[in-house]
Formats: structure tokens, sequence, C-alpha cells
């Protein structure tokens, strides 16, 4: 732990008899116990968010920007550190650590350097009558709740935190109990940078805590990072507060990615993107490649070149550099990512890769070995639900039609990819496909510069972008005549 980082800071608020606690899934042992807030503790840390944020609003902007600078450069450079501790909270490969705090930094950056635009008043000067002056002001909404996910701590946690802070908006932090750490070295460091007291906090909570923070009348937003099933409750919690107006709502959801390779594509190329893509975090991703469609004229090339890329994958201890596909977060997420598999052979797939190829898979275990499924159809459930895992379904298309027609039949709508060299191609689809994001020869990849946002179960509202300034904010009109 570095000098700065103090444990029992978090410790020190009344708790309840509840206790978290982190299982690793390298070890299956406990690494992290937290205990949780009591019900009088939860209500006093939401009471004090919001007596922060009279005086944090009026902090000027560029003051803001440097205490949040001042704690990205400090977590950036104890980067190896932080990516060890990823590593045994949720198994991610300790080689690939230091590029999520490298993303973590990529965003943060972006954000605070856009803030001053995104946050600036709009003078309305069109159809003006004389006399007037009119003004849109972003004027921040108050205490948000934050609530993370587990499979990319830092990263999700920045998309919105950064914006709310800047805004001049209270935060409470609610990580997930698999990586509570991340959360807490966040807030360590931004206290460590000057971020007054109480303005960010971490909340370790129980399910039941959460609603109570959700329905408070004294948070006025939600921003959610999880299940589809978690999101509706998140949401229908948060219409049914009463005595606090109606609330906003952000949901990051779940996703079942898909990937169009065309005739014109490199079949190697793509191949090698595409398995990144959907193995990359062992699967773990919102915006994991879960199902491809080929063109059958390339179909056969397109899936030894993926088999091939995949059995050059090392499975095993995710805190050896040579590793490069660490377990899944739990015993129960690999009994799930098995049947997964098992329904789709059982109802006709061929499985390319032998487990004999990956040793450290053993039933019982988080250890999944990579699966590249054919002969598969959206009756399959590897093609149809969010499998959150080392597994991709690939199917033959003949045209465009087809292709974007089975693309669009989900549920779920975050990202999409096409890959090919025909732009004009790709610009004739992608107002076609029902997703918030749509990539050309790229995919599972968030740019901050660009909306990140889904449709349908994948969730909805905004981060990132400029437009992700809006959603912790609201405008205020300012309607001045001059007597």
């Amino acid at each position: 732990m570095s000098a700065s980082y103090d444990v029992d800071a978090f410790k020190s608020v009344p708790s309840s008899s509840q206790v978290q606690t982190t299982i690793s899934p390298i070890t299956g042992q406990p690494i992290v116990t937290r205990p949780l807030l009591s019900d009088s503790a939860v209500l006093s840390l939401v009471s004090n968010a919001h007596a922060a944020f009279a005086s944090w609003r009026q902090v000027p902007l560029a003051d803001r920007k440097a205490i949040i600078l001042k704690a990205i450069d400090s977590l950036v450079a104890i980067a190896p550190e932080l990516g060890a501790e990823i590593t045994e909270q949720m198994g991610r490969p300790v080689r690939y650590g230091k590029g999520e705090v490298a993303g973590f930094e990529e965003r943060a950056r972006w954000l605070i350097n856009k803030a001053e635009s995104a946050l600036a008043d709009e003078n309305v000067d069109e159809g003006r009558p004389a006399g007037l002056k009119r003004v849109i002001r972003r004027a921040p909404v108050g205490v948000t709740l934050l609530v993370g996910a587990w499979n990319f701590p830092y990263l999700i946690q920045v998309n919105a935190l950064v914006p709310a802070l800047l805004a001049g908006n209270t935060v409470l932090l609610k990580p997930s109990p698999q990586t509570p750490l991340c959360s807490e070295r966040i807030l360590a460091h931004l206290l460590a940078a000057g971020l007054p007291k109480d303005v960010c906090q971490v909340l370790h909570l129980s399910a039941a805590q959460m609603d109570i923070v959700v329905a408070h009348p004294l948070v006025p937003f939600v921003s959610f990072t999880g299940s589809v099933a978690n999101g509706r409750h998140v949401e229908i919690t948060a219409a049914n507060a009463t005595g606090s107006g109606f609330k906003g709502v952000g949901l990051e959801l779940g996703g079942k990615d898909a990937a169009y390779v065309r005739a014109d594509s490199d079949p190697a190329y793509a191949a090698e993107n595409v398995v990144d893509g959907a193995f990359f975090n062992s699967g773990q991703s919102c915006c994991a490649v879960e199902r491809v469609y080929v063109h059958e004229s390339i179909y056969d090339t397109f899936v030894a070149e993926c088999v091939k890329v995949v059995k050059d994958y090392k499975l095993g201890d995710p805190r050896k550099e040579e590793t490069t596909l660490g377990p899944v977060v739990s015993q129960r997420s690999a009994s799930a990512i098995r049947a997964h598999i098992a329904d789709a052979v059982g109802k006709g797939a061929k499985a390319l890769i032998p487990e004999i190829h990956f040793p450290e898979a053993k039933e019982g275990t988080p250890y999944v070995a990579p699966q590249v499924l054919v002969d598969v159809d959206h009756s399959m459930l590897v093609m149809s639900e969010e499998t959150f895992g080392p597994v991709v379904g690939i199917m033959k298309v003949k045209d465009d039609e087809e292709a974007v027609k089975l693309m669009n039949d989900s549920p779920y709508g975050l990202t999409a990819s096409v890959w090919t060299k025909d732009l004009a191609a790709f610009e004739a689809i992608v107002d076609r496909i029902d997703t918030g994001t749509v990539f050309m020869n790229r995919c599972d990849y968030l740019d901050p510069a660009l909306a990140w946002t889904g449709v349908k179960d994948s969730g909805r509202g905004i981060s990132l972008s400029r437009y992700g300034f809006d959603a912790v904010t609201r405008a205020k009109s300012i309607h001045v005549r001059a007597i």
C-alpha cells in the first residue's frame, strides 16, 4: 500500500454487524473485509454530502480541475501497484493491469480538458430582442450516487466521477464488493490532493441500504453500472421515491455485442481483433464481442484464423507475466459460462477448441477455457443471452441484409462492429444497426470524446464526451431585461 492509502479511514464510521468479504478468484480465499455501514451512518453520510455541496459548487472550476489533476497524477504514479491489486481482486492478468490505469488517465484528462467548454454558459443571441440577455447555464444537480462494477473498476468509475466533481456535485461512490480497494484508492488520492471532506465518500452498503440511498430525497441523480435486472430495480426504486421530485438515472447495463465480417475484409486482421474483443478480460466486458456474423465467402478462413489466435492464449495464474487469460470472477460465473457452452453443443453447435489445450480449466474452479463455437443459431443461449465469458459464437451469412437483421435480433444494444475495407458499404448500414456505438475495424474500446450510451436493455443515459456533463448537470435558463 502507498503511504497516502489509509485503510483505517474506511473503518472509522459507525458500522453494522455485517461484514463484506472479497474472495479472490485466484485462490478462492478472502482478501479484503469491510464492515458495512449502519443505517444511521448511511443517512449521516448522505446529509454530509448534501452539506458539502453548498460550498463545493462555489469553488472555481480551475481549482476543481487542479485538485482532480493532482489526484490523477498521483494515482498514475503507482500504476503497477494498482494493477496488482486489480489482479488480486478480480483475476485479470497482471500484465494488463497498468493498461486500465492508463485508460483511466486518458479519460480523466480528456474530461478535465473538456470541462470548461462543456460547462460554459451558452449565450443565446439568435433572434434576441433589444435590451434582453438570455443565457443557458449548466447547474450541478447536487449529491450523486455512482454505483460501480468490478470488471473495470477504475474505467467505469471515472466516466461519471470526474464530470460530476468538475460540475460542482458531491459524490457517493458505491464500489462493487469484488473490487472495494479501487474506490478507496481514488478517494484517498482525491483527499490527499486537497478535495474537501465529504465532497466524495466511499460507501460499502448492503442491497437494502443501497435502496435507501437511491430513494433518498437528497440524492437527485444515480449512475448505475451492472446487470439488467439490478438496473431495472434501481430505476423502479428511484421512480417510486417520494419527497424529492423526479430523479435522474443513468444505466449502463448488459450487452450481447455483435461483429460483422464482410467479404472484403482481411480475415486474419479481423480474426485477431475480434478474438481480442471477445476474450480480453476473460470476456468480462459489457462491450465484449459475443457473437460474430461472417460472409460465407470468407467464413472458413476467418474461423480457422480465430482458432489459431485462441490456441495461443495462456490460461493460468494471473499473477504471472506470461498469463494472457485469467480466471473469471467466480465459480458461479464459470458454471454459467459452461452452461451456455453445453446448451449450444446440446443443440447442435460444434466446439472448436479442445480443452486439452488449456489443462488449467477445471470444473469447480473459475478457470474457464476459451471457446469458439460454430454451427450456432439464435435459439442457443450463447447467441441470445449475455455470456460474460471467454466464449464466442460464429455464424455464416450471405449478405449485409442478413447480417444486419441478425445483429439487431437481440434485446441488447450497446456496441457493434463492422469489419470491412469499404467505407461506403459501412455508411450504408451503420444507421440501421440498433446500438449506442458502431465501430468500423475496431471494437471493445471507449473513446472519451464519444458518447458512451446504449439502447434497449443495454441501458439509457450518457457518459463520456461533452454530453456526459449534461447527465450530472441541469439546464438553467437565465432571462434578463435591463431597465
